[in-house]
């Protein structure tokens, strides 16, 4: 059996028989985690164990762990600032601050793939403009040069710790005000005027970013779709422009963002004849269970392995994450980095 499109949610910290014939199901190939799933790590492990258990090749296991406002598991892991902190550390000392972003994420990919999750959607490479609420402290920096370096130290963290990385949120969510969970956010300037949001990537595709989620903003002088809908984001600029070869993943198509594209069957087959390889649905139950009923897709060998790539790689367990000398560095790089009054900067500050 193939991986399939769609990423799904779970109820609760256990694994009822529901919800294992929904994972069994083709069209689903991976599921993800919020903090209604999450007790303590031992539950965690037992959990992922559970799901990658259900069917060969194992479905992937993801969750969001940005830190600061965005980091779904607290109790049992390290409490990871927002990586604006980040940037604030690269301002004071640019070696500081990349050494700070690969250890950030170091740390934050080991503690997961020792619990059994492959994936964790980050780094966030949108650009902090000032107006948005749903980025702010999620953004490395204001200026597009500094946040590149710094996604590429977090990334190559993550890779060290045998975690993919998911750069978010294409082409860019930081310029407008509205939260895509709610509303459609538009932002109406060129494409030659993005070219800053766009480098972060850039940077990471040169560096062989596997994953990408797209965001639900429109941008109509580029496309009347929103991004994550859009073949000319998607196959266009991203594919074909910017030479990216890893995985596509859509923002979760229930969200507010997505609404005015028609229903979850439309909306999804929209996303998927845009580009999106893998469609996230979450906390919309009936939705999925009428995706499972009613969306046809053809058989996608190339997706299928773009998915299986993103399987975390082995890693130490839990206790012996613990006490490795590699832990204890990134305890003292997090201790410093939380101990040091942060810099306050103004989003256009250079």
């Amino acid at each position: 059996m193939t991986l399939g499109p769609l990423m799904v949610d779970l109820k609760g910290p256990e694994l009822d028989a529901e919800e294992r014939e929904m994972l069994a199901h083709p069209l689903v190939g991976s599921v993800i985690l919020f903090t209604r799933n999450y007790v303590d790590p031992a539950q965690l492990e037992y959990l992922t164990t559970a799901i990658h258990a259900v069917r060969q090749p194992a479905l992937v296991v993801a969750v969001d762990q940005e830190g600061g406002r965005v980091q779904r598991f607290r109790q049992g892991f390290s409490r990871l600032p927002p990586v604006h902190r980040i940037g604030q550390e690269y301002d004071l000392d640019k070696a500081r601050g990349l050494e700070l972003a690969r250890e950030l994420g170091w740390l934050m990919a080991a503690e997961l793939r020792a619990c059994g999750v492959d994936l964790s959607f980050a780094p966030c490479v949108d650009l902090d403009y000032g107006v948005s609420e749903v980025i702010g402290d999620r953004a490395f920096h204001a200026r597009a040069s500094a946040v590149a370096e710094l996604a590429v130290a977090y990334m190559h963290g993550m890779r060290d710790a045998g975690m993919a990385a998911t750069a978010k949120h294409f082409p860019g969510h930081g310029a407008v005000v509205a939260d895509s969970h709610h509303a459609l956010p538009v932002d109406r300037r060129a494409l030659v005027d993005l070219e800053d949001d766009l480098a972060p990537y850039r940077s990471l595709i040169a560096n062989h970013l596997p994953g990408v989620m797209v965001a639900h903003v429109a941008f109509p002088e580029v496309d009347a779709q929103p991004a994550s809908l859009s073949a000319r984001w998607i196959r266009g600029v991203l594919r074909e422009e910017l030479g990216f070869r890893g995985i596509v993943f859509s923002d979760d198509l229930s969200m507010g963002g997505a609404a005015a594209c028609g229903d979850i069957v439309a909306r999804s087959h929209a996303a998927l004849e845009a580009g999106c390889d893998v469609l996230a649905v979450c906390n919309d139950r009936p939705a999925v269970t009428t995706l499972l009923e009613r969306l046809r897709v053809a058989p996608d060998p190339a997706m299928h392995l773009r998915l299986a790539r993103l399987r975390g790689r082995e890693s130490l367990p839990q206790s012996a994450l613990l006490a490795s000398d590699t832990w204890r560095r990134s305890q003292r790089a997090l201790a410093r980095c939380m101990e040091r009054p942060a810099l306050e900067l103004t989003a256009g500050q250079a």
